[in-house]
Formats: structure tokens, sequence, C-alpha cells
């Protein structure tokens, strides 16, 4: 096993679990604000990659693409959340859940319908298209661009929720909705702007995501998945928690799938660890996720700790 293998799976984790937090940003502070349960997170994601890949085409610009993914989804969340979804805030977890995963069913025949079943893709924006030399060893330059961007993005987030006005009426609301209320504030529109970024980093990732893999419908929900376990790890509405929760699964997931099979043809013949290292590879997350309710049901990082 060699170090370039090891530094090459170690970055593709970190690039992966930074996406991972895109995603799960959002998410925690959507159902740790507001504990609302979104599952349509996964589609919002898919149409942040349609609405990037569109523009990416049209103008070639790969800044206008990002900024049209992010707003776009921005606006779009909001648009549906004033539809339909406000009604929901205050209404039983059930009804959350089976209203968001309509829009699941919805957002995916509606992405077959205007773009077709076959996948689209977007070229490596050019000023990022070559490699970038670290210990002797070549990496994408798009994929450190992404580290980029996820580490920006944690840092703004936190200046956001702990330095701006906005950010303390955000605390207080998720603390006490009554009592902001009375003193003027208006929740609904609050709880709109909360739902609305938080799609918009889902819209984000999905741009970011566009270069790298197929853009497809149905794409939002394998990563849905993966947000969810980065939240229960972290801790609901933790920020903190979604960003190290992130790293710590993306990590865990790439180097899980690649270095089992190779410590398995230690042990058993290469036919068999060839079989079973992938599926061990896949159920590693998981697994780590049991561990962690087991002896942390609040979660690695949750809010009360940081609260303290």
């Amino acid at each position: 096993m060699s170090f370039n293998l090891l530094l090459a799976q170690g970055l593709n984790g970190l690039q992966f679990g930074v996406l991972l937090f895109l995603m799960a940003a959002g998410l925690t502070l959507v159902f740790g604000i507001m504990s609302f349960i979104n599952l349509a997170h996964g589609a919002l994601y898919m149409f942040g990659a349609y609405f990037a890949a569109l523009v990416f085409a049209a103008t070639g610009s790969f800044a206008l693409a990002l900024l049209a993914a992010a707003v776009g989804v921005f606006v779009l969340a909001a648009l549906l959340d004033a539809g339909g979804l406000a009604v929901l805030h205050r209404r039983d977890h059930l009804d959350q859940v089976l209203a968001t995963f309509g829009i699941v069913l919805f957002s995916n025949e509606f992405v077959r319908w205007a773009w077709g079943n076959s996948p689209l893709f977007m070229d490596t924006p050019e000023a990022l298209s070559n490699s970038v030399q670290i210990f002797g060893f070549n990496y994408p330059a798009y994929r450190f661009a992404i580290i980029g961007v996820g580490l920006s993005v944690a840092v703004g987030l936190y200046a956001l929720i702990e330095r701006t006005r906005i950010g303390m009426l955000i605390r207080a609301g998720a603390s006490n909705r009554e009592m902001v209320s009375a003193l003027g504030v208006n929740i609904g529109w609050l709880n709109r702007f909360v739902f609305a970024l938080g799609a918009g980093l889902a819209g984000l990732a999905g741009a970011m995501v566009g270069p790298i893999l197929s853009i497809q419908p149905g794409m939002g929900e394998p990563i849905l998945v993966l947000t969810l376990v980065v939240i229960v790890i972290g801790g609901i509405g933790s920020i903190r928690g979604a960003f190290l929760g992130a790293l710590v699964v993306g990590v865990v997931d790439t180097m899980g799938r690649v270095l089992l099979p190779i410590w398995l043809r230690e042990l058993f013949d290469a036919s068999v660890a060839n079989a079973a290292g992938p599926a061990l590879a896949s159920m590693l997350v998981y697994l780590l996720m049991v561990l962690v309710l087991a002896f942390k049901p609040d979660g690695l990082f949750p809010v009360k700790a940081r609260q303290q």
C-alpha cells in the first residue's frame, strides 16, 4: 500500500466530506431550528445540478453556473415554502415526511419530462482542469476547489449564525418562537429564509458535483441518506457537528471502499475479498452511526454542548 494511494484517498474523502457538509449544513439548520423534516432536500440538490449544467452549457461560465444553482434553488425553495410547506412547519413530522416525499416523486418525474432520462455532463472549468502537486503527487485542482468552497461556506455559516443580527434571531426563534414573535419579528419569514438558505446550499453542492458525476433524475436520494447519517452522527441542529460529522463520514466511506478489499485479500481468496470488500465498505458509515448512537445518542457535537 503506497503513500500516494493513502494521500489520494484521504483527499478524496475530505472532498466528499465537504460536499456532504454542504448538504448537511442546510438540512441540520432546517431540522434543528425549524423542527421540519425535509426529505425533498435531495431533490433540491438535483435541481441545483441541472440549473448549473444548463447555465454552464449556455454561457460557458462556471461562476455563473454556481450562482444560478445556489440562487435558483434558494428561490425555488422559498416558492415551495410559500406555496404550502409553511403550513406544515407546525404540523406533525409524519405530515412533513409525506408531503416532502411527494415532492421528491414529483421532482424526479418533472426532471424526466423536462430533460429526459439521459444523463447530463458538465466539463471541468478550464481554469481548474489542471493538477496540483502535493508531496510529489498530482491531485486534480478542481477537487481542491471543492474543498476550498466547502471550507469557505463553513466559515461563512458560522459568521452568519454566531456574529450577525439575523443569526441571533434564528437562534432566538429556535429557542422561543412566541417571545421572538411578540417582539415584532415575523417568524414565518425567518423560517422561510432558513429553509431557502439550506436549499441554496444543497443547490450549490449539486452544482459543484456536476463536473465529477453524471447529472440524472433521482441523483439526490443516495446522498440524502448519507446526509441524514451525517447529521445524526454530528448532532442535529449543530453546524459544527455537521461539518465534523461530514468529514468523518466522507473519509470513513472513501477509505473503507479502497482499503477493506486490500486488507481482505491478505486474509481470504481474491474472489471472496473482491465480493465481500465493497459490501462491507458500504456498511461502514452505518456501523459508525450505530456506535455513535449507542454511546452518544445526541451526536458527537450536539447543540447543547455548544451552548454550555
